[in-house]
């Protein structure tokens, strides 16, 4: 079957590099050109039909698809599970998460003249904080910067002024009690003091049996067995961070304000 083919038709078949022999044209073997396909994207009008035919590609093996996740009866993903820190943490459980140990409260400057302190300081002072060498609770920079603080407020020449000293407990030790704010109320209790002056957030934290930060703990109001308590910074943190001695200074003011407004007149 012969095509019959204007010079136009021939012109694109030439340039998409198929030849045409029209009748009486010599026989040779024409070059080999079944590597080459027409590009895709480039149509060519059919304003014939054996145009059309002569430039249809040779059927080729559709390449595989990529495998798609089956989605329509996939599982419904499983929820995750609660963790430890979603579950609330119980208040009475505190301080047995800090490992601490409460010492039976020692009186700082026993030698004082009860004749010559100061009016307006009350009947005593309980001081409570992390001490690292119970034992010895104003030594080191820590325990110096301590006696500063009562030296400041004349509570040197008190000699009811008592220290009841927390200490960490080394991992897998004994002596610990998840009930120091229990000893405290008893302590309280036996010492009937004016105010309880809690240093730092680990001591807040067991004295108070709360998971309140530091900052809330420092501005609220508390008592402890009846006894009102001012929470402030410890002095081993003052150490570290000078800017906050003020803030400090003005809760040992609190402090004082608080106990000469419940103190009696002489």
């Amino acid at each position: 079957m012969s095509l019959s083919l204007d010079a136009r038709q021939r012109a694109m078949l030439q340039e998409m590099g198929v030849t045409v022999w029209a009748p009486g044209e010599a026989t040779a073997a024409p070059p080999a050109v079944a590597s080459v396909a027409a590009p895709a994207a480039r149509a060519v009008p059919a304003h014939d039909g054996a145009v059309a035919t002569a430039l249809r590609p040779a059927p080729q093996s559709p390449a595989p698809a990529a495998p798609q996740p089956a989605q329509a009866h996939a599982p419904a993903p499983a929820a995750p599970r609660a963790t430890a820190a979603s579950t609330p943490v119980p208040q009475a459980a505190v301080a047995a998460a800090t490992g601490l140990s409460l010492h039976t409260p020692q009186a700082l400057y026993p030698t004082a003249d009860p004749a010559r302190t100061p009016a307006g300081l009350g009947g005593g002072w309980l001081i409570v904080a992390e001490i690292p060498q119970p034992a010895e609770p104003l030594s080191g920079d820590a325990g110096k910067l301590l006696d500063n603080m009562l030296r400041a407020m004349q509570l040197h020449r008190h000699p009811r002024v008592f220290l009841a000293a927390l200490q960490r407990i080394a991992p897998g030790g004994h002596g610990g009690d998840a009930d120091v704010a229990g000893q405290l109320s008893e302590a309280v209790t036996v010492l009937q003091p004016a105010m309880v002056l809690v240093l730092g957030h680990v001591a807040a934290r067991a004295a108070l049996a709360s998971t309140e930060p530091l900052g809330r703990l420092r501005a609220g109001p508390h008592t402890l067995a009846g006894c009102p308590a001012v929470v402030t910074y410890d002095p081993a943190f003052l150490l570290r961070s000078q800017d906050n001695k003020a803030a400090a200074w003005a809760d040992l003011c609190r402090a004082l304000a608080t106990v000469r407004a419940t103190t009696p007149a002489a």
